[in-house]
């Protein structure tokens, strides 16, 4: 299948602005906004390749750098940022309005996709932006880390985990309990932090593709 054609974006923020690349394939119906983890950005290959695939379905995909340039320096040296879940938070809001105030995308539902520490600034951007996130989903998340608001939320959840994560999927349990939105958690059998074994990633990416076509399929 041939390519979709990427555009380069800048999504304004506190007075700067953080890169982003926008795919919107032809009839596409949601775009689904993705935030990476720790000390990763918008070139993470893990990320990129959920987005391929949910591209097929046809979903559009808004890949974003979380930290401005001048953010990214700093927190190479200090990693004083990454793990700042307000500021990473407060990105993914920018980007759910800037993505209202475009022609192309303002009719579209919105999606999120976090993985690591990107979920629970996804978590706390669907509980800033109820009528415009539809649903979440969390890629070997952080849930845990969106403290207060969890109980916020109101769009759909999805949590997966690798099945040998057993830290995370531990976190990841107890905050789905305090989730008061619709959750559900899907464990990859076999599947460590970074789903690198044979097939692992495909089985995120379907699972993802899935929830967020639910969205607009079905009832939420």
């Amino acid at each position: 299948m041939a390519a979709h054609h990427i555009e380069r974006v800048e999504v304004p923020v506190d007075g700067s602005a953080v890169d982003g690349d926008l795919a919107l394939p032809s009839g596409a119906r949601q775009v689904v906004v993705f935030a990476h983890g720790s000390g990763s950005s918008r070139h993470s290959t893990r990320n990129r390749s959920v987005a391929s695939a949910l591209r097929q379905g046809p979903l559009g995909t808004l890949l974003l750098d979380l930290l401005t340039p001048r953010e990214e320096a700093a927190d190479t040296l200090t990693a004083e940022h990454r793990f700042d879940i307000p500021l990473l938070g407060s990105r993914l809001v920018a980007a759910v309005d800037w993505l209202a105030a475009r022609a192309d995308t303002a009719g579209l539902p919105v999606g999120l996709f976090g993985a690591s520490t990107g979920a629970a600034a996804a978590l706390l951007a669907a509980a800033e932006r109820p009528d415009r996130v539809r649903r979440v989903v969390s890629r070997g998340g952080r849930p845990d880390l969106a403290g207060d608001a969890l109980g916020r939320v109101r769009a759909p959840v999805l949590l997966v985990v690798g099945g040998r994560d057993t830290e995370v999927l531990r976190l990841n349990r107890e905050a789905a309990e305090r989730l008061t939105a619709p959750c559900e958690l899907t464990v990859v059998p076999g599947a460590t932090h970074l789903f690198p074994e044979p097939g692992a990633l495909e089985q995120v990416a379907e699972a993802a593709r899935a929830w967020f076509l639910r969205a607009v399929d079905g009832p939420p």
